[in-house]
């Protein structure tokens, strides 16, 4: 006992002579640094108040102020930012699923606004806005320059008003000016359809009508089908979703995992990493599920297709995703208004960041540009003959009643497969891996 005493005595008779010899200079570090800080401070002051006093036109103070913080914070990265009391009423709103606007998710890059995609059934969405579109002007007035929040400003007005925005796209060799007339944006964050028996589930945002709304919808298509036994197989459609809600994203990917991590979040300490996990119970039962993405797909999206990607739960289908791999914390401030910023980065279960970097697919499949028609239906009738065209062809009969009724409804189908295929190539692509998977497993 009297050895353990004196150890620790010694021990502690050790460290007091070590943080004599090496305090001095730590605390001096620390000075340096503290009175740094201050001079800074100082600096801000003095030019706060020549501003004041000298600017060739009054201005208002807590306009300064705001601005300082905004530039202080979106000096971080893209994604940080102050949001005063109007834009932080406004982000509420879109979180609970309605708004006014254009209907696109924007970014900054290279000083211009870019477009991270449009939002489903919306102004901007029916002007063929598309994801990576970069905005320069806004009625002719450049955005170059302009912060995050200003450049959306300028894009907001009254419902029913029209606005003209200046595009560069890639591909295109000039800048084209795009008419919008604003509108009020109802976001449908889920909706659901049958193709033949694959359940097709869109997925617009992750906002707090998300989970819910995908659960009842599937329920829906299920009892539709007669039950999971007659159902192919799942696409769960993310193309063009910016992300949202965190929490929202984790949900989604356990309503299609049993077990396992979903996603975990580092932040700039380590005991502020956070994992989280899939509880039992899959909403479809092990079903064949299809995830597309491509470069509009982005945040909660990400989290989502890479979870279902890292468990193989899920084959994913499209282009690279966006690569937003962080987290973003929303801090209330005094006078109503909030400060936005990313706090964390998020990884997928098998350790991946995507930020910056996307989630790949497992089978790229680009949305081939649409090509002008040349002809009508009626005339490529005309020219595609078949045997069954030709004056006085014999019939076909080898074939009962029944056996002809089958193979016309197999017929009408091959040609609602082939106009969706026209329609919206990816998605189609996902129901042929859906069709091949339920061959497969019809054949054991």
């Amino acid at each position: 006992m009297k050895k353990f005493a004196m150890a620790a005595f010694a021990g502690t008779v050790a460290g007091a002579v070590l943080t004599t010899q090496f305090a001095g200079p730590l605390i001096a570090q620390q000075a340096d640094k503290t009175s740094s800080v201050y001079e800074q401070l100082d600096l801000f002051g003095d030019i706060f108040e020549r501003i004041r006093a000298q600017y060739v036109e009054e201005v208002d103070s807590a306009d300064l102020i705001e601005a300082a913080i905004n530039g202080m914070l979106t000096s971080l990265d893209p994604h940080s930012s102050y949001l005063p009391p109007k834009d932080f009423d406004d982000m509420q709103v879109q979180t609970r699923g309605e708004f006014g606007g254009l209907g696109i998710e924007v970014t900054q890059e290279e000083g211009f606004v870019k477009v991270v995609s449009p939002i489903d059934d919306t102004p901007a969405d029916e002007a063929g806005i598309e994801a990576g579109d970069f905005v320069t002007h806004v009625d002719g007035e450049s955005v170059l320059g302009l912060t995050l929040d200003q450049a959306v400003e300028m894009m907001r007005g009254p419902v029913g008003s029209e606005i003209v925005i200046t595009v560069v796209r890639k591909g295109i060799d000039e800048p084209f000016d795009v008419t919008i007339i604003r509108d009020t944006i109802k976001l449908t964050a889920v909706r659901s359809r049958l193709v033949g028996n694959t359940i097709v589930v869109r997925v617009t945002t992750f906002n707090d009508q998300t989970y819910p709304t995908l659960k009842t919808k599937l329920d829906e298509a299920i009892k539709e089908l007669g039950g999971l036994d007659n159902v192919s197989g799942v696409v769960l459609d993310l193309r063009n979703n910016p992300g949202g809600l965190l929490t929202q994203g984790i949900m989604v990917s356990d309503a299609f995992l049993e077990a396992g991590e979903i996603v975990s979040t580092r932040g700039r300490n380590p005991e502020d990493s956070e994992r989280y996990n899939a509880t039992p119970g899959d909403l479809i039962e092990g079903k064949p599920l299809v995830v597309l993405i491509n470069g509009g797909s982005a945040s909660a999206s990400e989290i989502v297709t890479g979870a279902l990607q890292d468990h193989r739960r899920a084959i994913v289908v499209g282009t690279k995703s966006f690569g937003k791999g962080s987290v973003q914390t929303v801090m209330p401030l005094n006078g109503n208004g909030a400060m936005r910023l990313t706090t964390a980065r998020y990884y997928t279960p098998s350790g991946r960041s995507i930020q910056a970097l996307g989630v790949s697919p497992d089978i790229v499949v680009a949305q081939p540009p649409r090509v002008p028609e040349t002809e009508t239906e009626e005339e490529a009738n005309r020219r595609i003959r078949s045997e069954a065209d030709l004056r006085g062809s014999l019939n076909n009969d080898s074939m009962t009643e029944d056996e002809r009724k089958q193979a016309l409804e197999e017929q009408q189908k091959a040609e609602e497969a082939a106009k969706l295929r026209e329609e919206d190539y990816q998605l189609a692509y996902a129901i042929d891996i859906l069709k091949g998977l339920s061959a497969l497993d019809t054949d054991k």
